[in-house]
C-alpha cells in the first residue's frame, strides 16, 4: 500500500512556513502523498441551521490548487492529492486548467479526487446546481479527461459546450488520475464505472466491506477489472494508540485498499509542529503493514 498523510486544512494555520514545513516533514519521513480537503466557502449555522456537514465559516481551508501549486515548489517527490475537490460546484474548464498546471508544476505529482459535496449554500455562492450534482459530475469527468489528453476537443453534452478549443500546457499525465470521494451506493456504483478510484473515508467496518462490493460489481458489469481501480481507506492517528491503528491499517488492507491516508485532524493537536509530531510517530504503523 501507498501510505500517505492527511493535510490538516482546519488546523493548520495560515503560516506559509509552517505549511512547508509540514509538507517537507512529510516527504522526509517517506510519506506517499499530501491529501487536502476542500471548500470554498462556509455557512454560518446561525442563519444555516439545517445543514448536515461538519463544516462551517469557522473553519480554515486552503484553496486546493493554490495549495497544490505551492507544494510543488517546496517539496521534490511526494504525491499531492485532493480528497476531495467539489467538482459540481466548480466550472469543468477551469478545474481542468487548474489542474493541468498543478500537474506540471509538480511534474506529474496530482491524484484529482473529485466528489459532489454537501453544502447547497456553497453551490449557490458559487452560481451551480446542487440538486443535478452527482449526473452533472460524469459529464464533467469525461470533458477533464478529453480535455488533458487532447490538443483541440470539441464537445457538447448535456451541460458543457466546447467549440474546437484546448488547454496548453497540457498535464504530464495524460489523463490525470480521477478519484471519486463518497460513501454511497451510488458512488459505489460510479466509481465501479468510470473512476481510477474511490477515496472511502470512515471505519474499515461491515458497512464499508459491502460497498467496496458493489464498487467492484459494478466495474465487472461495466467491463471493467476491479482490480484496476485503486482504494484509499482512512486511518486516523492523533489521539491514538498505534495498536488500534494497526488494526484499522490492516482492517483497510485486507480490504484491498492500495493507498492509506493517516489523519491527525480532530485530535486535539494545537500547533503544526503538534501534527508533525504525530505523523512522524505514525510511521510505527507502517513498519507493522
Amino acid at each position: 500500500m501507498k501510505i500517505g498523510v492527511t493535510f490538516p486544512q482546519t488546523e493548520i494555520g495560515d503560516d506559509p512556513g509552517a505549511i512547508k514545513a509540514y509538507a517537507q516533514a512529510a516527504e522526509s519521513l517517506g510519506y506517499d502523498h499530501i491529501l487536502a480537503y476542500d471548500h470554498v466557502v462556509g455557512a454560518n449555522p446561525d442563519t444555516h441551521p439545517d445543514l448536515t456537514g461538519p463544516y462551517r465559516h469557522t473553519h480554515m481551508f486552503h484553496e486546493p490548487f493554490v495549495l497544490f501549486g505551492f507544494l510543488a515548489g517546496v517539496t521534490e517527490t511526494i504525491g499531492l492529492a485532493s480528497g476531495i475537490v467539489i467538482l459540481p460546484q466548480r466550472q469543468t474548464v477551469l478545474v481542468a486548467k487548474q489542474a493541468a498546471a498543478a500537474d506540471v508544476l509538480s511534474r506529474g505529482r496530482l491524484r484529482l479526487g473529485i466528489g459532489t459535496g454537501w453544502n447547497p449554500v456553497e453551490y449557490e455562492a458559487l452560481g451551480q446546481n446542487f440538486q443535478n450534482r452527482g449526473r452533472r459530475s460524469e459529464e464533467q469527468i469525461d470533458v477533464l479527461r478529453r480535455l488533458w489528453t487532447e490538443p483541440l476537443v470539441t464537445f457538447e453534452g448535456r451541460w458543457h459546450k466546447i467549440d474546437d478549443a484546448g488547454l496548453n500546457p497540457l498535464p504530464v499525465q495524460r489523463p490525470i488520475p480521477i478519484w471519486l470521494g463518497g460513501g454511497v451506493d451510488a458512488v459505489a456504483r460510479r466509481v465501479g464505472r468510470i473512476a481510477d478510484g474511490w477515496i472511502l473515508t470512515g471505519s474499515p467496518d461491515d458497512s464499508r466491506k459491502a460497498l467496496v462490493e458493489k464498487m467492484r460489481a459494478s466495474a465487472v458489469e461495466s467491463g471493467r477489472d476491479p482490480g484496476s481501480i485503486g482504494l484509499e481507506g482512512w486511518v486516523t492517528v492523533g489521539d491514538r494508540s498505534i495498536e488500534d491503528c494497526v488494526q484499522d491499517a490492516l482492517a483497510w488492507k485486507e480490504m484491498g485498499a492500495t493507498h492509506l491516508s493517516f489523519n491527525t485532524m480532530n485530535s486535539g493537536l494545537e500547533t503544526p509542529q503538534a501534527h508533525i509530531d504525530a505523523i512522524a510517530r505514525a510511521r510505527d504503523i507502517v513498519s507493522a503493514l
